[in-house]
């Protein structure tokens, strides 16, 4: 793994620099992104520095949106991915054109893709190691930095719930918070759902199956979705519904896409599933990750482990 100085060294080299974070985004994805490309503008007013993706942030935009990038673009350039761990999970192929590519990312590294690359997986969020790097090279911290960070740090902790939440992640908030963000506006922004979104969550428990495991997982279909007017991507609002219940452990929500095959999401309370994600065209943490469904019938093979899983900590917390 490099260090910090090897990337800020390697970052001073390149008059372009492209940032891109993994699709269908969450708050860390476009936060950490963001929180890096505004930092390094204003260090170096004179270099040419985006973030792309497939314009995909959703509701999300008013974290970030994308700038137009095209393959000329990439010439000469100096590519960084933020919170992404494997390239299928790239938002936006063109990366791939730039002259040299650098990771930063908080998930356990299976696909040690870059050219030099700084991996964390204790962290809590790609945005808190940003903060560290801006720190630890001395670069600028205004609000707009700040801003998309501190709501990257908010998403990926659960708002500080999960168990990779350290003593170290509210210091880093506090310095955030200091440079005078709305960090009211941040909470709503992530917290608000619209009316459609909130009956969608409501149908998960009726879709909800539990296995007397403690294992449960809902199946939402597009027809589901078009009777709400409600996107796959904005579905992702459902995914923590099934935690709220006491006493199911570990959950899947499967989600259907367009063309028919599914997105799956992972979250436990325990029993350990990136494992199973990595099965399934997926990974992530330990208790909370993604992965992907051609049909039904890998729908039911995901769900069957993550039972297995699931009665393997019951026995071994007995």
């Amino acid at each position: 793994m490099s260090t910090f100085d090897e990337i800020y060294e390697k970052i001073k080299e390149y008059p372009t620099i492209i940032l891109h974070r993994h699709a269908s985004p969450d708050p860390d994805a476009i936060g950490s992104q963001a929180g890096l490309a505004r930092s390094l503008q204003e260090k170096f007013p004179d270099k040419r520095i985006l973030c792309a993706g497939e314009n995909d942030e959703g509701d999300l935009a008013w974290i970030n949106t994308m700038d137009k990038v095209t393959k000329k673009d990439y010439e000469g350039a100096l590519v960084i991915t933020t919170d992404t761990a494997n390239t299928s999970r790239i938002s936006n192929k063109l990366y791939r054109e730039g002259s040299f590519l650098i990771k930063i990312d908080h998930h356990p590294d299976v696909d040690p893709y870059a050219d030099m690359s700084y991996v964390d997986p204790d962290a809590p969020a790609a945005s808190q190691i940003i903060v560290d790097f801006i720190n630890a090279e001395k670069l600028p911290l205004p609000e707009e930095v700040a801003y998309p960070l501190y709501a990257g740090i908010v998403g990926d902790t659960g708002r500080f719930m999960y168990p990779e939440t350290s003593a170290h992640t509210f210091d880093v908030v506090a310095q955030l918070a200091r440079t005078g963000i709305n960090i009211t506006e941040i909470a709503r922004n992530i917290s608000d759902v619209t009316f459609a979104q909130a009956k969608l969550q409501a149908a998960v428990l009726d879709y909800m199956t539990v296995d007397p495991c403690g294992a449960a997982y809902a199946v939402l279909m597009q027809k589901d979705l078009k009777k709400l007017g409600i996107t796959d991507d904005q579905a992702s609002v459902t995914v923590s519904t099934p935690g709220r219940i006491k006493d199911i452990k570990a959950w899947n929500v499967f989600v259907e896409k367009p063309d028919g095959t599914f997105r799956v999401h992972y979250r436990s309370k325990g029993p350990v599933i990136n494992k199973l994600a990595e099965k399934h065209d997926g990974g992530g943490h330990a208790l909370a990750s993604g992965a992907n469904a051609k049909d039904m019938d890998e729908v039911k093979q995901i769900f069957a482990e993550v039972v297995e899983v699931t009665k393997k900590y019951n026995e071994e917390h007995e």
